[in-house]
């Protein structure tokens, strides 16, 4: 099975139809307002309606509250969710809908706090103090090959790029890839060119 590969951090119609025509198989909207890729559900629901029915709709919630992410879910229509932020596992699985948890992995402690979770995946990003992914650092993958032995599909994310991302497969053999910053010219905006080689490399892994 090919490796799953999301683009995040979408903002407008052209980064998104660009991810789609490179063969993306999910996109990511950011609906928290202290990222630089930060969308509006408005915005999120509109660039939605452009894409095709096949392509996952990933919203990125960082400790938002449940009557925000049932707006969003209503709204954009989405088909995942991601938890970015402190959210508890109950938190997580309560919106029937497939879910996807975030953990920063600072180091080997992680592990026992991603057991607590039973979302349908779960994503590992680099760790960074105080900030909620997004900063294109990697993290000790060794600790992917450690959280894979749980027994969920995993995604890996942090610091990944077109020349780095056939390693990580190559070593993880994840579910998913994720990538925003890795494949950018600017925070929130994508180069298409990159997307495209990003998503080339992974195919060919």
């Amino acid at each position: 099975m090919s490796t799953r590969v999301k683009i995040c951090g979408i903002t407008n119609p052209a980064d998104a139809h660009a991810a789609v025509e490179a063969g993306a198989d999910a996109i990511g909207f950011i609906l928290y307002e202290k990222s630089p890729r930060y969308v509006t559900i408005a915005q999120a629901a509109e660039i939605s309606k452009l894409l095709p029915p096949f392509i996952m709709r990933v919203g990125v919630f960082v400790n938002a509250p449940p009557d925000f992410v049932l707006r969003a879910i209503s709204e954009i229509g989405l088909t995942m969710l991601q938890f970015h932020g402190d959210e508890p596992p109950e938190f997580c699985t309560q919106f029937g809908l497939m879910t996807m948890k975030a953990f920063r992995m600072k180091d080997a402690t992680v592990l026992a706090e991603i057991v607590k979770y039973k979302t349908d995946a779960y994503l590992l990003d680099a760790y960074t103090p105080g900030v909620h992914g997004g900063t294109g650092h990697t993290f000790n993958w060794n600790l992917a090959l450690e959280a894979q032995k749980l027994g969920k599909p995993i995604f890996i994310s942090g610091g990944l790029t077109p020349d780095n991302v056939a390693d990580a497969i190559r070593k993880i053999h994840p579910f998913g890839v994720d990538v925003s910053s890795g494949v950018e010219s600017s925070p929130g905006k994508k180069d298409h060119a990159e997307v495209k080689a990003f998503i080339k490399v992974v195919r060919a892994n």
